[in-house]
C-alpha cells in the first residue's frame, strides 16, 4: 500500500483539486493532509473532503517546533501516522493524472529505486509565470542532469518536493524528515542522503504525469524562488555570480561593445544595428531549443528578456536573503538551515 501525505498551509484554492487526484489512485491506500495552522479556508475544505472520500484522514500539524521548517515538520507528522509500505510526499497545489502512482511504482521496481521523483508539468496562466518559471526550469536542466542524479556512478543527487515516491524502510533508516527538519532544500536534501546511504534513486519530468500550478500571484511566486533559487544555483557566491553573468549576459555583451566601439556605432549605425538584431534573434533561437527540451511551448520565447531580467532580480534577493538575512514563506521568517526565527 502507499500513503499518500500532503502537507497544506492555507491552501484553500488547490487543496480539493489536489486531495481528489491523489484519493483516485487505486494504488493508495490513505491520504493523509496535515493542516499547518492555516487561516483561510483549508480546514473547511478538508473537512469536507473527509466527509466524502473515505481515503482522507486530516490531522493538525500543531506548533512548529524551534529549528524546523514548517513543511518538514507537516511532513514528518504525517509520515508518522501513516501505514503504507511506500509513502508519497506531494503538494496541496498539484494534480495527479489517472495512472500517476502505478507508472511512479513500476519506475521504482525498473531502476531498482528506493526514491522516485517527478517534477511536474507546470501549469502557467499568467505573463509573469511564462516569463520566470520556464527560464528557471531551463536554467536547473542545465545544471542538473536526469542521466547523472540517476547513475550510482555519480555523486549528484536531486528532487522535486512535488512528487516524491519513497521506500518507508529507506526513509526511515535515513532519519525520515527530523533529519533535515532545518532544510528549506528539503527535498535535493532528502535524496542527498539516500543517495549517500547507498540508494538508487530516480528522478524524471515525465509527460502526462503530474502537473501543479506553484503560484496564484506575483508575490507568492517571487517569494517561493527567493526561498529556493540561491540554493538551487549551488547555494555559494561563486555559483550566484556564474548564474547572474549567464542571465545578463547577452545586455552586458552589447553594452559593452556599444560603448567600446562607439566610433564605429556612430559612422555606421544601420550595420551594427543589424548585427544586434541578428544576435538577439540567435540568442532567442538558442532559447527556444532550451524550451523544447524541456516541453515548453517554443513560442514562450517572447518571454526571454523579461524571463532573464525576473531570474537575475530573484537571484540577487535570494543570495542576499540566504547569505544575510531570512527567508519568507506563508507568513513564516527563517534563516537558511535554522528553521523558523
Amino acid at each position: 500500500m502507499v500513503s499518500a501525505i500532503i502537507p497544506a498551509r492555507n491552501e484553500e484554492a488547490s487543496i480539493a483539486r489536489a486531495v481528489e487526484s491523489v484519493a483516485a489512485q487505486p494504488e493508495i491506500g490513505e491520504v493523509i493532509v496535515v493542516d499547518d495552522q492555516s487561516t483561510d479556508g483549508t480546514a473547511s475544505a478538508l473537512a469536507e473532503l473527509a466527509r466524502r472520500l473515505p481515503k482522507v484522514k486530516v490531522m493538525n500539524a500543531g506548533d512548529l517546533p524551534r529549528g524546523w521548517v514548517g513543511k518538514n515538520h507537516a511532513a514528518g507528522v504525517g509520515a508518522a501516522q501513516a501505514k503504507g509500505e511506500w509513502l508519497l510526499f506531494t503538494d496541496a497545489d498539484t494534480y495527479h493524472l489517472p495512472g500517476a502512482t502505478r507508472r511512479a511504482l513500476v519506475d521504482a521496481v525498473d531502476h531498482n529505486a528506493v526514491l522516485v521523483s517527478y517534477s511536474p508539468e507546470q501549469e502557467l496562466e499568467t505573463w509573469w509565470e511564462r516569463a520566470l518559471i520556464p527560464y528557471i526550469f531551463c536554467r536547473l536542466a542545465a545544471k542538473f542532469s536526469y542521466a547523472r542524479i540517476n547513475s550510482s556512478d555519480h555523486q549528484d543527487a536531486a528532487a522535486n518536493g512535488q512528487f516524491i515516491l519513497i521506500l518507508r524502510d529507506a526513509y526511515e533508516q535515513g532519519g525520515g524528515h527530523a533529519a533535515i527538519k532545518g532544510e528549506v532544500l528539503e527535498d535535493v536534501e532528502l535524496a542527498r542522503r539516500m543517495k549517500r546511504m547507498g540508494f538508487t534513486i530516480y528522478f524524471t519530468a515525465p509527460y502526462g504525469v503530474v502537473r501543479t500550478r506553484m503560484y496564484r500571484s506575483f508575490r507568492a511566486m517571487w517569494e517561493g524562488w527567493t526561498k529556493n533559487l540561491y540554493a538551487l544555483s549551488g547555494g555559494d557566491s561563486k555559483s550566484a555570480i556564474w548564474e547572474l553573468g549567464h542571465a545578463l549576459s547577452l545586455p552586458l555583451l552589447v553594452a559593452f561593445f556599444f560603448l567600446s566601439n562607439g566610433k564605429a556605432v556612430i559612422e555606421a549605425p544601420g550595420f551594427w544595428l543589424s548585427v544586434l538584431a541578428v544576435a538577439l534573434v540567435a540568442w532567442h533561437g538558442l532559447y527556444g531549443i532550451e524550451l523544447y527540451r524541456s516541453l515548453y511551448p517554443v513560442s514562450y520565447i517572447k518571454y526571454l528578456v523579461p524571463g532573464m531580467c525576473l531570474y537575475a532580480g530573484v537571484l540577487v534577493s535570494s543570495w542576499w536573503k540566504s547569505t544575510h538575512g531570512t527567508i519568507e514563506w506563508k507568513g513564516r521568517r527563517y534563516t537558511p538551515k535554522a528553521g523558523e526565527v
